[in-house]
């Protein structure tokens, strides 16, 4: 489902440039829940938006599904991450204003997705948010934002479901519900990379690799 290979990336940074991506490699199929560690400031989250589509390498390939969406133009591109790709981030961003539910459609903006509001509805329930889909995120705790941003990105049932430690800010419960749903989610036919500091992440993964100077280590 997801194949970055040789991916390089350089950011200039003051007096020298720093290389997130020196030759990262790494496949993810199907019903895989691949775990990327590693040390803060080895490539991760760098990693994380290459293989996404949101962030184009400087060098290497990227193929979702077999489809590179850096040769798409940017709209089209875009389409293509709202159609095959989930993204789960650290920092949940949420839209403040937004109630859970609505926060929960915001994918349909860009996308319709059939049954929108009763997938939502059903995926608010599911999360144990149905007491809360009217609340706007500053009137949830940490666990139920970041339970509201995994239902978000699963709304329009992509192929591939990408989590930038999604459990760093959560209490061993609502933790356990997070690294639960993605492996739920691989079971079912899934593709999901994560990168975490999480050690528990290993119970879940059927593989864990270890990212070291912007290379896949193992």
């Amino acid at each position: 489902m997801l194949r970055a290979t040789d991916l390089a990336k350089a950011y200039p940074g003051p007096g020298k440039t720093v290389r997130a991506l020196d030759g990262a490699t790494l496949q993810v199929a199907a019903g895989e829940l691949v775990a990327v560690q590693g040390p803060s400031g080895c490539g991760k989250t760098t990693l994380l938006l290459a293989a996404g589509g949101l962030l184009r390498p400087d060098a290497g390939r990227v193929l979702i599904g077999g489809e590179d969406p850096y040769a798409l133009p940017p709209e089209a591109r875009a389409r293509f991450r709202g159609a095959k790709v989930g993204f789960v981030f650290q920092q949940f961003h949420l839209v403040p204003y937004l109630s859970v539910l609505d926060n929960i459609l915001a994918p349909t903006l860009a996308r319709p997705v059939a049954g929108a509001r009763e997938r939502a509805a059903d995926l608010a329930r599911h999360f144990g948010l149905a007491d809360r889909q009217d609340h706007v995120p500053a009137e949830l705790s940490t666990g139920e934002r970041q339970r509201t941003a995994l239902a978000r990105a699963l709304l329009h049932k992509p192929a591939l479901l990408l989590a930038d430690e999604p459990t760093s800010n959560l209490d061993e419960a609502s933790g356990k519900v997070v690294l639960g749903t993605l492996a739920e989610f691989a079971a079912a036919g899934g593709a999901v990379l994560l990168v975490t500091h999480d050690p528990r992440a290993a119970e879940y993964a059927t593989r864990t690799l270890l990212m070291e100077g912007g290379r896949i280590k193992a």
